[in-house]
């Protein structure tokens, strides 16, 4: 049987991770595998304004056989233990700030006791925020620590993690692993999509490299969209009426010092039409305002962030970039998949972007044909994909429509008007009771339980547990863990190197176990320094 062949129009992340993800799942470098060609244009750039991720990458890249030491070189990445809300609740007065924060290890849990409910049952007005209660991951971030040691080995650590990287060089290096897979790489121009009568696509051509045929073709364009949008016509459908979000200016902002600290989360503040991203790589950081247009002009825009960034944005070039939050229902359309930013976009808030690629790319693998129609698995694909872009919309819209603050924007996202249906019956339903797993399909989520137990209770709401009080009598338990995982924090701070330390060890050295010990495997226990 002749093998089959995919071809990967466009390059960047979407490209890349799809290239090496299929390549290594469907035995490209071996006689008989699936063959793979991409083909992307030398005059199309990547945005090097620093990318954020989720705790995902880290399984996806550990999968391709990529060291974590060179990887980290190769793409100026830093650790990322989860995001910061800063002003999100309420718009700040007279100075005065408020935060809370979305770590990435899961509330702790010893013995089978769960602390949710005891610390739904304290008096709300002195208890700790929730994150600060549940883990100490806030400690060892606030104290610009690692989430690791140079001895814990690849991709394991005592905390969960991800990475913040740049974009451009992350590109270069899956590029250079992914053809080491057996990956064809051609630079040149698409001019032209040509389908056939059945209105599945015939052939690309290229002017440097003729009429490009394959059994799949894999859409990877971007905003272009140029398979499954231009040529295939699958609609896009819009979120702008939940999401109200559709602009973004960037920089990159120096270091005052090359020993500057690092911060070991993504920081997210809330201004009067949008919100800020800021990220620490090893040399920089990358800084952006996402707003709406409805709310606010360009230029007031980058007011905003030149004033948030302080003196050092005067020395960097901002950025303008376009979008509309949405997605294709339809990403898997006959003998085309669009992955990336062709199928859909999301505001950054979560770092959505690069796992709704990872998720992409493995359905694909898992979903390939083989032999039979190559349109087969179309429609299980679309339902999937289609329903984990709409519930990521829920999450995000949680952040938004539980904030007291004051401007129109913020005011509008209040409006019940603009929620989904879905979380709208959740939040009446978590008035009583907090959410829980069976809340969640886990096949459509990219958000487990206990990420948007963060989101709601980080946002202030109230869950009236009281009725439910003589079900948990354990009180005295529950305190002596609360006041067990701040030593746990205490002892965290002491045992892990600063972010700054542990990059620049990595950097120089890579990952070595301490003399006799072998490397540690991920921490059955979260929460817990191994």
């Amino acid at each position: 049987m002749t093998s089959r062949s995919i071809l990967i129009v466009g390059g960047g992340t979407a490209g890349w991770i799809t290239a090496a993800v299929l390549a290594k799942t469907l035995g490209t470098e071996r006689t008989g595998g699936t063959s793979i060609t991409l083909i992307e244009s030398p005059e199309i750039s990547i945005i090097g304004v620093g990318e954020a991720t989720f705790p995902t990458i880290r399984e996806t890249l550990r999968g391709l056989g990529i060291d974590e030491a060179e990887f980290m070189r190769d793409t100026s990445a830093t650790f990322k233990q989860g995001i910061l809300f800063a002003n999100w609740q309420e718009t700040p007065q007279n100075g005065h700030r408020n935060e809370y924060f979305h770590p990435f290890e899961q509330p702790y849990l010893n013995d089978g006791t769960v602390l949710l409910p005891y610390w739904l049952l304290r008096d709300s007005e002195h208890r700790e925020p929730f994150a600060e209660a549940m883990t100490f991951q806030k400690q060892v971030t606030d104290a610009r620590h690692g989430p690791k040691r140079p001895y814990d080995g690849n991709y394991s650590a005592p905390l969960n993690y991800a990475y913040h990287f740049d974009t451009a060089r992350f590109s270069e290096m899956l590029s250079r692993y992914a053809t080491k897979l057996g990956v064809t790489h051609l630079k040149g121009m698409v001019s032209e999509i040509k389908l056939g009568d059945d209105g599945a696509i015939e052939h690309v051509a290229s002017e440097q490299h003729g009429d490009l045929k394959a059994d799949l073709y894999i859409d990877c364009t971007g905003f272009r969209a140029e398979l499954i949008g231009k040529a295939l016509k699958e609609p896009f459908k819009s979120a702008r009426s939940t999401l109200f979000t559709n602009r973004a200016v960037a920089c990159q902002v120096p270091y005052d010092t090359p020993d500057a600290p690092i911060e070991s989360n993504t920081i997210s503040t809330a201004h009067e039409a949008g919100w800020t991203w800021d990220i620490g790589l090893d040399t920089r950081r990358g800084v952006g305002y996402v707003y709406s247009n409805d709310h606010t002009s360009d230029d007031r825009a980058e007011e905003i962030l030149r004033a948030h960034i302080g003196p050092k944005a005067d020395s960097g070039k901002m950025l303008h970039l376009k979008f509309e939050a949405g997605h294709r229902e339809r990403q898997w359309v006959k003998n085309c998949v669009c992955v990336g930013l062709a199928g859909g976009f999301l505001e950054p808030l979560e770092s959505t972007g690069i796992v709704l690629i990872e998720v992409a790319a493995r359905m694909i693998a898992d979903f390939f044909p083989h032999n039979g129609p190559m349109d087969a698995p179309a429609t299980r694909f679309n339902q999937m994909i289609s329903k984990r872009y709409e519930n990521i919309i829920d999450f995000l819209k949680l952040h938004f429509c539980l904030s007291r603050r004051t401007e129109d924007f913020w005011r509008d996202n209040a409006d019940p008007s603009t929620y989904p249906e879905r979380l709208t019956h959740f939040l009446e339903e978590w008035k009583r009771r907090p959410p829980n797993r069976y809340d969640f399909d886990l096949d459509h989520e990219t958000f487990v339980f206990f990420s948007y137990q963060y989101i709601l209770y980080g946002m202030g709401f109230q869950t009236d547990f009281e009725a439910a009080r003589g079900s948990y009598r354990n009180a005295a338990e529950a305190q002596k863990i609360f006041d067990r995982i701040k030593v746990f924090g205490q002892q965290a701070v002491k045992d892990l190197p600063t972010h700054r330390n542990l990059i620049t060890q990595i950097y120089a050295h890579g990952f070595s176990p301490k003399p006799g010990e072998r490397y540690r495997d991920f921490n059955p226990r979260p929460g817990v320094l191994a």
